[in-house]
């Protein structure tokens, strides 16, 4: 692990309607962001997983490939018709799918990106987020697959020249997953037909152990699927869908959470402790703990070791995305999308909340690869108006904020986070942490202690008031004059007034009627 003051620098991408630009990451000098590379005008972006390459969609017929170690562009490719690209975990390979002209053309090809030649052609007939990448590389590049009608197609990472190497038979897969950390194992989706349940099958990825599954799993009421690998490739949790609820508790169906290891130690449900929906799910960078965020609203959120026994509760709230930093200190815990922007965050170590604050219409968010900030974005299409920009600190303080007439992406450069060193200075936790406008420049600092002090004290929430129909607030003292009781106590000021000026008005006419 290297020192923090050898640690690489952190970079941020921002992709505007004109173009994308590349930020010098925090900390900040004067408290602004330094561009390194200006706006180039493009139509997408993406990293590769080791943040050594930056593929650029420049049209719709033209994709440059940058070297993020200086940000110069080293290929450039022409695709004509070219509907989506993306690059390998080390940026070795760049992917292109094209729309075919004719069923007989090779629409999906493998290029390598140091020569710019193509290496593998292949027809694929739609583009799917379960059919796309074609082509699955773990994360050292050795191991590379693709999903073919009832089996899997398995290559040499290094040499495409000779086609696949063997192949997988698996009758009526539809989605499977490598791998990454390293490469030793595939998991397959084989969904529900004529009564026969579906399943997920965890297989070696050497030839000579592919006799048999090592571990499977099967479910009813299965639409799809979500697969997550850990770190080490010995566990899979697998999110299972079902459009339909037939409990009838909810309108967008259920859910449950399944975990299968490598070894066949355990092949079963998670035992959460609260019915309804996944929300979210991820591994620590270790692989050794998963988080998950689940329940009907308000959800609640756990931590696991590898053997499903619970570690953590992180309470319940309004919270659907759980984000774990990568150093494994600190998480996030959030709610984003239709949910107001909580968010919480933790020392997982400590087992202590560090503070909580809110991102507004957050669209992404992610920890910065050094583990100590935290970054949330609003942007384009999802949302067209208030985008922005903001980090966090790992306790939950707003470190930095930018508005943005449209954004349409903002994220980290990807660094592997053994590069860095541990976070130098933990704040003190506190019971919340609030990021709180400028005061007026009139107010004076006592005032502005006082109201801190008032901000930091956990008060008490007061419950909503029933509601009471206008004519109902002067129940009390109709009831009185109906009843001839005192009523003064029980009027308002106004009613109390007006009874005064009748009471004066009897009197001045019954004045006037004696003197008559």
């Amino acid at each position: 692990m290297e020192t923090p003051a050898s640690s690489p620098p952190l970079h941020i991408l921002v992709r505007e309607p004109e173009g994308f630009s590349v930020w010098n990451g925090p900390p900040f000098a004067n408290g602004q962001p330094s561009v390194k590379l200006e706006r180039t005008p493009c139509k997408n972006t993406m990293f590769s997983e080791d943040g050594s390459r930056l593929m650029v969609i420049k049209s719709d017929s033209t994709i440059g490939v940058y070297d993020c170690s200086n940000l110069k562009e080293i290929r450039n490719f022409e695709i004509s018709n070219l509907a989506t690209a993306a690059l390998s975990p080390r940026g070795t390979y760049l992917q292109t799918f094209h729309k075919s002209s004719t069923p007989q053309e090779k629409n999906v090809i493998l290029w390598k990106v140091a020569s710019g030649e193509s290496v593998y052609q292949l027809f694929q007939k739609n583009l799917t987020k379960t059919t796309w990448p074609s082509i699955r590389f773990s994360s050292d590049e050795a191991v590379a697959c693709r999903l073919a009608t009832n089996e899997i197609q398995f290559f040499d990472g290094s040499d495409f020249s000779k086609g696949f190497k063997y192949r997988l038979r698996v009758p009526g897969v539809t989605a499977v997953e490598l791998s990454k950390t390293p490469g030793s194992h595939v998991a397959a989706f084989v969904p529900e037909s004529k009564g026969v349940p579906a399943s997920v099958q965890i297989f070696a990825c050497r030839e000579d152990l592919q006799s048999q599954s090592v571990a499977r799993r099967s479910f009813f009421r299965c639409s799809s699927v979500q697969l997550h690998w850990n770190s080490g490739s010995t566990g899979l949790l697998v999110v299972v869908q079902s459009d339909v609820d037939k409990t009838n508790q909810s309108y967008y169906g259920e859910s449950k959470l399944n975990y299968l290891t490598t070894d066949g130690t355990h092949e079963g449900l998670v035992p959460l402790r609260k019915e309804g929906p996944i929300h979210d799910v991820q591994w620590s960078y270790s692989g050794l703990e998963f988080a998950v965020v689940y329940g009907f609203m308000p959800a609640k959120a756990t931590i696991f070791d590898k053997k499903c026994n619970p570690l953590l509760e992180l309470g319940t709230g309004p919270y659907n995305t759980i984000r774990w930093n990568p150093k494994g200190k600190f998480i996030c815990l959030a709610g984003f999308g239709n949910l107001p922007g909580d968010m919480a965050f933790w020392d997982y170590r400590e087992k202590k909340q560090l503070g909580t604050t809110k991102a507004e219409c957050s669209v992404t968010s992610e920890w910065s690869p050094d583990g100590c900030y935290f970054m949330t974005a609003t942007t384009a299409p999802r949302l067209q108006v208030d985008n922005c920009i903001k980090m966090f600190h790992h306790n939950g303080s707003l470190f930095f904020k930018k508005m943005f007439d449209k954004l349409y992406q903002a994220e980290w450069k990807p660094e592997s986070p053994e590069r860095f060193g541990e976070v130098a200075e933990l704040i003190k936790s506190v019971d919340s942490l609030k990021v709180e406008e400028r005061k007026p420049q009139g107010q004076t600092a006592k005032s502005t202690q006082n109201s801190a002090k008032i901000s930091s004290t956990n008060m008490p929430a007061q419950k909503p008031a029933a509601y009471r129909p206008p004519n109902a607030k002067n129940a009390a003292a109709v009831q009185a004059e109906l009843f001839g009781e005192s009523s003064s106590e029980t009027l308002s000021k106004n009613a109390l007034r007006n009874k005064k000026k009748r009471e004066k008005q009897k009197e001045k006419k019954a004045a006037e009627a004696g003197d008559s």
